[in-house]
């Protein structure tokens, strides 16, 4: 069944006809993912902190998982954050882990384990922004506020055949005023959840599905035949890469981690101790230097295990692996057998770099 808006000439359809077409749409078409089958806030709130640049894909299974293990904001609450990160290991984008913790905990502490139900109460907590704290109001709590993602701009753009960008405020503006004409106020939750819907299935930034569009036959973009200029380019980072060098330090069949990685990066997980440079050898020498903390003479390498290659945002990380001794290791580690990686609060880069090693070492 396809629902569509009927508009006579180039007069643009009312905006509840358009409210009453994408829901429809929305109702017939929605996917059925686990976090749309509940009004739990805390449960939605942990579904959009995992969705950011996330696909949802990939979210359902650790979603699935880290509401086993943690099923109320009270038993987030009072787990370590260790235990967290084991369940979050692999999601990427630690620090959302981090501030959910955090925050979970003060929702214990300041709104008796349940998520504030007034935006301002809900923009202080860790980590819940503007577009957060919006989605898990509407969607919970019925509350009439528009959210806006990159989803949500695209078909907001096409629809009125705007140009511009999310970074341009100008443009922002404008789609912010479009989506608060258009949003329901009576089903905010599933108005929001029917937009994103929309732009993740039909309305894509290439080859958009026009024809399977509720919206098409008001949808400027769309009319003018080449709905793909609609919105402009996101202005993108180029790619950097980076030289990094990476220790592995072996006692008693266990392996020795640091928490984070060099340059701020992965503070929240444990790694195998590492440093950049700008070239492979300065790598090398910045992590000699960071392997004694008392004056110690520079630790030798007995041999180097492989290299790896890994991408963390806009920089192309170019790792070689070394092993290094016990005894010229003076910096505190911790320490874990190679079984306990497997489920460790360790970051992606850490578990390449101790699949080479692993490999090497028991060959």
């Amino acid at each position: 069944m396809r629902t569509m808006i009927q508009d006579s000439g180039s007069r643009p359809a009312s905006p509840p006809a358009l409210r009453a077409a994408l829901l429809r749409w929305y109702r017939i078409h929605a996917r059925p993912l686990p976090w749309r089958r509940t009004n739990d806030a805390y449960a939605i709130w942990v579904s959009e902190v995992m969705l950011q640049q996330t696909q949802v894909l990939t979210v359902i299974p650790y979603y699935e998982r880290f509401l086993r293990a943690f099923p109320t904001c009270r038993a987030l609450a009072r787990a370590s954050f260790d235990k967290v990160a084991e369940f979050w290991s692999g999601l990427g984008y630690y620090r959302r882990a981090r501030l959910l913790h955090r925050a979970a905990r003060l929702i214990v502490n300041d709104f008796e384990g349940h998520f504030p139900e007034t935006y301002e109460a809900a923009r202080q907590l860790p980590g819940v922004g503007h577009y957060t704290a919006c989605a898990v109001l509407s969607i919970a709590y019925g509350t009439p506020f528009p959210v806006l993602d990159g989803n949500v701009a695209r078909v907001a753009s096409r629809l009125r055949g705007l140009s511009g960008n999310l970074h341009d405020v100008k443009f922002r503006k404008e789609i912010e005023k479009q989506l608060r004409e258009l949003l329901s106020t009576r089903r905010p939750g599933d108005f929001n959840q029917a937009l994103m819907e929309l732009g993740q299935l039909v309305c894509l930034p290439r080859n958009p599905r026009c024809p399977s569009c509720p919206l098409r036959k008001c949808c400027r973009a769309s009319l003018s035949g080449d709905p793909e200029r609609y919105p402009a380019p996101r202005p993108r980072r180029l790619s950097e890469t980076y030289h990094l060098a990476a220790a592995v330090i072996v006692c008693d069949g266990k392996v020795g981690l640091v928490r984070g990685l060099d340059d701020h990066l992965l503070s929240d997980l444990w790694n195998f101790p590492s440093r950049f440079g700008l070239t492979p050898h300065e790598a090398l020498e910045n992590l000699k230097g960071t392997l004694i903390s008392d004056g110690s003479p520079s630790p030798r390498v007995i041999r180097r295990l492989g290299a790896i290659h890994h991408r963390i945002t806009f920089r192309n990380i170019s790792a070689q692996v070394y092993e290094f001794p016990r005894d010229a290791v003076t910096r505190p580690l911790r320490w874990f057998s190679w079984r306990r990686l497997q489920t460790a609060a360790i970051s992606q880069l850490a578990r390449k770099t101790a699949a080479v090693a692993e490999h090497r070492l028991h060959a």
